[in-house]
């Protein structure tokens, strides 16, 4: 378990959550937000391992015994709450209360954690409110989100927001190659996540390195050989496995035709797909620099109609077609 200072980047964050526990004011909430992969799960346990530390610094010492028994995950008093299928209910958040009621007599430090806190029902929102509005002493409250804003306006007005900035792919891709991450992928990986956490998650995929190939060569084929497109996306794709998160594929895929416009451009050394560079000399004329956008243009608007629901095969052999009607 790290400490708030080992956590990767988020200098604001740990100002912020340092600062409280120097001073002694510690809030009773507190709301985590930004983009996911940042590291705010993370920061989230090292806070509330530091809220629990004996030493009275302003991050856990590791040694105490307090520290040692939230290191072996033997904490009875820091309660984590998820969604239970898309959303957090009110049952949910009862037996939290409960927990607490239950617990209250024993006195000291109690923490609770609830992840992706935007996905509470409006039922769970208005029962949490009110624990927040009684907030009992020594119990602090960390509520994890992607969007602030899409957390009830009563809610956040009752919480110590802390943000979570996305952190440049080149600090990512320069803490990943020290930690001897392929090079190849690691360029990748950087530039589909926010934060460390994020981009470690998917440099740890199954298949990553094949998804990234198989990528490349319909990137390759979607503008040069259609028949053969519809079969790579078709064999490839999504009659193997590799198809599941089509999101990623799309994404992937945007990388590619900013390629095009990055080589057009001369800007080489700002390449995702550097291992491709002598293909991509060769084509990025093909199209011009509003012909790239477009293909880009195109792309979101497949991941828009599969996130409608459309199924992720349609979408991508439609996707196809425009690409090469242009």
């Amino acid at each position: 378990m790290l400490s708030m200072e080992q956590v990767a980047g988020q200098w604001k964050a740990k100002k912020l959550l340092q600062h409280a526990l120097r001073s002694g004011k510690v809030s009773h909430a507190y709301l985590f937000h930004g983009p996911a992969g940042t590291g705010r799960k993370q920061m989230a346990l090292a806070f509330a391992k530091a809220l629990f530390c004996t030493s009275g610094g302003d991050d856990a010492c590791g040694h105490c015994l307090e520290c040692r028994k939230f290191e072996h995950g033997n904490q009875p008093d820091l309660i984590q709450l998820a969604p239970s299928g898309q959303s957090i209910k009110i049952e949910q958040i009862r037996e939290l209360q409960q927990e607490f009621v239950y617990r209250g007599n024993n006195g000291g430090r109690k923490v609770y954690i609830i992840e992706r806190a935007e996905t509470m029902t409006v039922q769970a929102a208005n029962s949490l409110l009110k624990f927040l509005e009684e907030p009992a002493a020594e119990v602090t409250a960390i509520l994890i989100t992607d969007n602030g804003q899409a957390v009830l306006p009563t809610i956040r007005s009752r919480t110590q927001p802390v943000p979570f900035l996305p952190v440049s792919p080149d600090s990512l891709l320069e803490a990943l190659l020290a930690e001897e991450a392929p090079p190849l992928l690691a360029r990748t990986a950087v530039q589909l996540s926010s934060g460390l956490d994020g981009a470690r998650e998917i440099l740890q995929q199954n298949q990553f390195a094949e998804i990234r190939n198989v990528m490349i060569q319909l990137g390759k084929e979607s503008i040069t050989r259609f028949t053969a497109a519809m079969i790579t996306a078709q064999q490839k794709l999504f009659k193997n496995g590799l198809g599941d998160n089509p999101q990623l594929l799309l994404s992937l895929l945007v990388l590619w035709f900013k390629d095009m416009i990055q080589y057009q451009a001369g800007r080489q050394d700002r390449m995702v797909y550097i291992d491709q560079l002598d293909w991509i000399s060769k084509h990025a004329f093909d199209r011009s620099y509003a012909g790239w956008v477009t293909c880009i243009e195109y792309t979101f608007e497949a991941g828009k109609r599969i996130r409608a629901n459309v199924p992720a095969q349609l979408a991508f052999e439609q996707l196809l077609v425009n690409l090469q009607e242009g």
